[in-house]
C-alpha cells in the first residue's frame, strides 16, 4: 500500500496513463458524541430532512407513539461537499500552501454596509458566474477581457485556457449558461462527487424552551414596531398604518421581540443512525476526456500532466476537508478509521490501495503541479482582481440595506 507522496503520484500517473475508471475513498464515520449521539441533517424545503424509505413502525408497547424510521438520510450532498472542498483549496492557497489561480471580486468598502470578497473558489458557477460576469478588470468588462474570453474558446478538446485560469472548474464542473452563448456555453461536467449520507435510520426528537431571567411576562405587552424597526409600548411612539399603530410582529407580545419565556416544546427532530458513510469518487474516464493542447498541438505527456495535476487537486481537498467534520450545528462527526483510497482498474481483480494524509495531499499536488508546469502547461500564479460594476455594488447595497432593516440595524 502507497503511503508517501511519491509513490503515490506515480501510482496516479500510471492509473490515468492505463485503464483505471476512478479513484474512490469509502470512509465511515460516527458521531462525536459517540455511535449512539443523534445528528442533525440538513434540512430542505418544509423543514424536511431528505428521506429515503421512510415509514413509520408501532413499537411493541402499544401504548407508545409510532416510531419513524427510514432506510437512509443525506447527511451531506454532493453540492455542499464540492463547495467544503473547494473553501479546504482556498483556506490552503491563502496560508501559502498551494499554488492556485485565483479569480477575486473585491467590493470597495465604502459603498458597502459590509465589507465583501468573494473569490472563484467561492462563486457558485467558478469562473463563470454572474459575479465576475458583472465585473471589470482593469476598466474592461471581465467576460470581453483577455482572461475572460478564454471561456469563449474552451471545451473539452481545448480545456488548456480553463486550466491556466480556473482548474477548479474542470475538477467541480462548469456551466457557463450565463455567457453570451447562454445554454450553448462550454460545459465540463464533475469529475470528483462526494456525498455523506446515514444508514439505518430513526428519527429522534427534539426540545426547546426558554426562561427569560427578567421574568418578562406576556401581559406585559402589547409591543408597536417604531417608524426605525424598533419597538414600544407607548402607542403614540409607535409607527402607523391607516392611522391606526402597527403591533410588533403579528401579535404584539414581548416574544416578538426576543423577550419572555418560551413554552418547553418537543417535535421530531434529529436522527439516530446505525452507520454514516461518506464516498468520494474522483472520475479519471471524465478526467481523460480533456485535451490540454498548446500551440496547437497535441502531446500525450502533456495531456497526463494536466490530468495527474487535477487528480492530485481533487486528492488534496478530499483529504483537507476530512479533517472537519463538522458539517453544522449538532452535526459533528469523526472518522472511525484512516481513510483508504482505492483505485479501480480491471474488474474482478483487488483495487491497489493507498493511504493519503493531509500533507501528503498537499506534496503530492505541488509535485504534480511542477511537473506540468515544467512540460510547460500555463498556470496563473497572480490573483486576479475584479472590481465590480456600478450596478453589481448598488444591487449588493440595497440588499444588505434590506437585510439590515429586517433585524432592526438600520433606520427604514
Amino acid at each position: 500500500m502507497a503511503t508517501s507522496a511519491s509513490s503515490t503520484l506515480e501510482l496516479l500517473r500510471k492509473a490515468i496513463d492505463g485503464t483505471a475508471a476512478a479513484l474512490r475513498c469509502v470512509t465511515e464515520y460516527e458521531p462525536a458524541g459517540g455511535p449512539d449521539a443523534p445528528i442533525f441533517p440538513p434540512t430542505y424545503e418544509g423543514g424536511n430532512y431528505a428521506l429515503v424509505g421512510r415509514r413509520r413502525i408501532k413499537p411493541e408497547n402499544a401504548l407508545e407513539a409510532d416510531i419513524t424510521v427510514a432506510d437512509r438520510v443525506l447527511i451531506d450532498s454532493v453540492q455542499s461537499q464540492a463547495n467544503r472542498m473547494e473553501l479546504c483549496l482556498l483556506r490552503a492557497w491563502e496560508e501559502g500552501r498551494i499554488k492556485l489561480p485565483v479569480i477575486t471580486v473585491e467590493f470597495p468598502a465604502d459603498k458597502l454596509l459590509r465589507p465583501l470578497r468573494i473569490t472563484s473558489l467561492e462563486a457558485p458557477h467558478r469562473i463563470a458566474d454572474a459575479l465576475l460576469r458583472d465585473s471589470l478588470y482593469d476598466g474592461v468588462k471581465f467576460r470581453e477581457s483577455a482572461i475572460g474570453k478564454r471561456l469563449d474558446v474552451a471545451d473539452v478538446r481545448n480545456a488548456t485556457p480553463i486550466f491556466e485560469v480556473c482548474p477548479t472548474a474542470l475538477l467541480f464542473g462548469m456551466w457557463d449558461s450565463t455567457g453570451p452563448r447562454g445554454g450553448l456555453g462550454v460545459k465540463f461536467q464533475r469529475a470528483i462527487v462526494s456525498e455523506i449520507v446515514g444508514l439505518g435510520v430513526q428519527l429522534g426528537k427534539k426540545t426547546s424552551s426558554r426562561i427569560d431571567p427578567a421574568q418578562i411576562m406576556l401581559e406585559a405587552g402589547p409591543l408597536y414596531r417604531t417608524p426605525d424597526g424598533g419597538w414600544t409600548l407607548d402607542e403614540k411612539k409607535a409607527a402607523r398604518e391607516k392611522g391606526k399603530p402597527v403591533k410588533l410582529g403579528k401579535t404584539g407580545r414581548p416574544s416578538e421581540a426576543n423577550h419572555g419565556n418560551v413554552t418547553p416544546t418537543i417535535a421530531e427532530g434529529g436522527v439516530y443512525v446505525q452507520r454514516i458513510v461518506q464516498t468520494t469518487v474522483i472520475s479519471l474516464a471524465a478526467l481523460r476526456r480533456l485535451r490540454f493542447p498548446l500551440e496547437n498541438r497535441y502531446d500525450p505527456r502533456v495531456d497526463t500532466a494536466a490530468r495527474v495535476v487535477l487528480a492530485a487537486m481533487g486528492l488534496c481537498a478530499a483529504a483537507l476537508a476530512q479533517l472537519d467534520g463538522d458539517l453544522r450545528s449538532r452535526c459533528l462527526i469523526v472518522p472511525k478509521a484512516r481513510p483508504v483510497w482505492e483505485i479501480l482498474d480491471v474488474p474482478g481483480e483487488e483495487p491497489t490501495r493507498f493511504h493519503l494524509t493531509p500533507d501528503d495531499a498537499v506534496t503530492l499536488f505541488n509535485e504534480a503541479l511542477d511537473t506540468a508546469r515544467a512540460l510547460g502547461l500555463p498556470w496563473m500564479d497572480e490573483e486576479v482582481v475584479l472590481r465590480p460594476s456600478d450596478e453589481l455594488v448598488a444591487l449588493v447595497r440595497k440588499s444588505q440595506e434590506l437585510a439590515a432593516e429586517a433585524k432592526g440595524e438600520v433606520e427604514a
